[in-house]
């Protein structure tokens, strides 16, 4: 009987006595595609392939045939949901786990072969099964209701090991459909042999990883895709075949094809540089100089990831035309991505590759569910989630959300720029993709969502938490949709190092590192500037002596804090603002003994103060200050770092008590400042303790303030003293 529409066609022949039906499927389809036929459920009475008992039969790769049996329980490709429950169109033995007496599976393959781009296969299998649960039984008598379909067949992998059809496409009594039949009848309208339009199989190379492609070109005999060039490509000596390569694994060529044939790798089915054509393209290997002979062959290598397309061509980037499909297959997530690690509990993996503007993400539940969420944040309240789920049509979904609190009604979702999204169940375990940028991008317009404050910064840990659940849909969320496990610390994954580590205590290193840089810049460095300005007045150089000694323990004290961060972190990255003001306070702090070495000379008593003196000590003075004010900007955006990275429970309070410490620090200089202010007053208007004839020099040159001390110089000389002379004998 030949199908509608379709060059397909099913033969059978019928043997009550020995309870069998021999049934063949012929259809001028591709080498690759799969055959279904088989009988509908009694009982239905629309959506006849529900519940459908149906053979599946095709090709393997290297040419052999196989036949299946298949129960469709649902309109989707197999897939185990969170329960272990099998859904949608898949192997009787999958079912039940394993077939090991054949009770499940109740075909049988008889002979198969293809030819002139016709496949044919003979099975044969019961009328009456022995398996009651998946398998229909046929009554010879009846009118029965068969269904059949034609589509492409996924080939199997590490994660499913089965030819498993996917969806057929196309429109119906073309590629897939159903009618009644009698097996009993005898019915022959099968006219003359099947003619297929492409009576060519096109050859298909598996890349392998340790062995190279070689690539050459000869003449074009039976080229898939006329019209063409008189010479095409060659791979592994078969004319222009489909290639299969793997997400995550190298795939190499030896280009021997000549010096006038560049190889490329591009998404231009006809190729030749699509840019000649005012067309666009995408280039993912290959160019101008992969061209190479046989006696010196240029060594190429190709590394397709996740984003690779499931379909690019190789093609030669002078003329268009001479390559063929690249047919691109998932691997194993440790393939596609270049780090890797375990989250809390061991009940999630994060997998990442991190690009120069953007990151791709992957995680994979570990145990059964409906959902697998992960955040970033520190906890699920003010963090960024993505949800990756599947719905009831079989689709795999990633959605975006920002959380602010513990109820649905905290749960908004968000419209981040994600791409190359993927969420599949495998076994009842959720396995998401997705594609970010590290800093999304929004318009001055939009600066108000929330979204567009996630931003990832691969120098600083990445915060990461997870969470499970039964169910999940992006309409109204519920109570229903609470997660029922979820991580129960968080871990910081280090992006650039591909490393992870898990939350903990405030690492004793780090809180050495910021203790000494509170002693520093906190006590040290400010008592030296207070020393210098407000210590002036006692006798001899003691001013001076303790404002050199705190400045110089204070910077020696900086710079092993600062080794200490350096060694614990293994890394120096002028990234976040703590660290800004810190290397800015460091570098002023520095220069203040070089700028000490070149202060110009002290000169004489009485004489006028130099330009250069005047210069020297205003440039001392501003970049002492400016240190001190970067060393406690440093503090406080370190306290705040603190609390980022570690989510200190104390850091507001710390950050606090930091506030009142530099709050008595200034009404202290303040104090100083006005007693300081009130003695000058009145060593200007005499009331200081002046001894006639003293004429030692008082040394109360102020560093930091040198206005002050010329004139009060000034003053002193300019001032007016009268005194009284009395006879000694009167």
């Amino acid at each position: 009987m030949t199908v509608p529409r379709r060059p397909s066609r099913v033969r059978w022949t019928l043997d009550v006595d020995e309870n069998s039906i021999d049934i063949g499927l012929e259809a001028a389809t591709g080498t690759m595609n799969y055959m279904a036929f088989g009988w509908a459920n009694p009982n239905s009475t629309s959506q006849f392939m529900l519940h459908a008992d149906v053979a599946v039969a095709g090709f393997k790769e290297e040419g052999s045939p196989f036949v299946d049996d298949f129960y469709i329980t649902k309109y989707s490709e197999c897939m185990t949901n969170k329960d272990g429950l099998v859904q949608g169109v898949c192997p009787d033995t999958i079912y039940e786990g394993s077939d090991p007496v054949g009770l499940v599976n109740n075909t049988k393959l008889v002979y198969g072969h293809r030819k002139d781009g016709v496949s044919f296969i003979r099975y044969q299998r019961p009328l009456k099964p022995f398996d009651k649960k998946y398998d229909l039984q046929v009554n010879p008598m009846e009118n029965m209701t068969v269904i059949w379909a034609l589509g492409l067949i996924r080939p199997p992998d590490a994660l499913r090991p089965y030819y498993l059809p996917q969806n057929h496409g196309g429109p119906r009594l073309e590629v897939y459909g159903n009618l009644m039949l009698n097996i009993s009848e005898h019915v022959d309208d099968c006219l003359g042999p099947l003619d297929a339009e492409d009576k060519e199989d096109q050859d298909l190379i598996i890349a392998d990883a340790n062995v190279p492609l070689v690539v050459t070109t000869g003449p074009a005999l039976h080229y898939p895709n006329p019209p063409n060039p008189l010479k095409v490509l060659y791979i592994n000596k078969k004319e222009a075949p489909v290639l299969r390569v793997e997400r995550g694994v190298p795939v190499k060529f030896s280009i021997q094809a000549g010096h006038d044939v560049a190889l490329y790798v591009t998404s231009d089915p006809i190729g030749g540089n699509a840019t000649l054509r005012n067309m666009t393209e995408t280039i993912y290997a290959g160019g101008p100089e992969a061209e190479g002979v046989q006696a010196s062959p240029m060594e190429l290598e190709w590394f397709p990831d996740r984003n690779t397309p499931d379909q690019v061509y190789y093609q030669s980037l002078f003329e268009q035309k001479m390559g063929w499909r690249v047919q691109v297959v998932n691997g194993g997530l440790s393939d596609m991505y270049n780090n890797s690690v375990i989250l809390d509990d061991q009940q999630v993996t994060f997998f990442w590759t991190l690009s120069k503007d953007s990151i791709s993400i992957a995680a994979r539940g570990e145990k059964k569910s409906g959902y697998l969420a992960i955040g970033f944040g520190s906890r699920m309240i003010n963090s960024y989630a993505y949800v990756g789920w599947v719905d009831d049509r079989g689709v795999g979904r990633v959605d975006t959300y920002w959380i602010d609190g513990k109820d649905a009604l905290s749960v908004h979702p968000t419209r981040e720029n994600l791409t190359y999204v993927g969420c599949k169940s495998e076994n009842g375990m959720i396995t998401l993709e997705f594609t970010r940028p590290l800093r999304p991008s929004c318009n001055r317009g939009e600066s108000g969502r929330q979204e567009c404050n996630n931003i990832i910064d691969p120098t600083t840990p990445l915060k990461v938490i997870w969470a499970m659940g039964a169910r999940w849909t992006n309409e109204h969320l519920s109570e229903r949709n609470m997660h029922s496990a979820k991580s129960s610390r968080l871990v910081r994954v280090l992006l650039m190092r591909g490393s992870a580590e898990a939350e903990e205590d405030l690492r004793p290193v780090l809180a050495v590192h910021g203790f000494m840089m509170f002693i520093a810049w906190g006590i040290l460095l400010p008592g030296g500037i207070l020393a210098a300005r407000y210590l002036k007045h006692i006798k001899g150089d003691g001013w001076y002596q303790i404002h050199v000694y705190l400045q110089y323990s204070g910077l020696a004290i900086v710079l092993l804090a600062l080794l200490f961060a350096v060694a614990e972190l293994r890394g120096f990255y002028v990234t976040s603002l703590h660290v800004k003001f810190g290397i800015t306070a460091i570098i002023l702090a520095c220069l203040q003994p070089v700028n000490a070495f070149m202060r110009p000379k002290k000169l004489s008593n009485g004489e006028e103060v130099s330009s250069k003196r005047v210069l020297w000590e205003y440039v001392h003075g501003i970049v002492g200050r400016s240190a001190i004010i970067a060393g406690i900007a440093a503090l406080f955006t370190g306290m705040k770092h603190l609390g980022d990275r570690y989510g200190g429970e104390n850091v507001h309070g710390l950050i606090w008590a930091l506030m009142v410490w530099f709050l008595m620090g200034a009404l202290i200089a303040l104090y100083l400042e006005f007693r300081e202010k009130r003695r000058r007053r009145d060593r200007i208007f005499g009331r200081s303790n002046w001894v006639l004839g003293n004429h030692e020099e008082d040394d109360s040159l102020d560093l930091l303030s040198p206005t002050g001390t010329l004139s009060e110089k000034e003053s002193q000389q300019s001032g007016r003293m009268e005194v009284q002379l009395e006879p000694l004998g009167r």
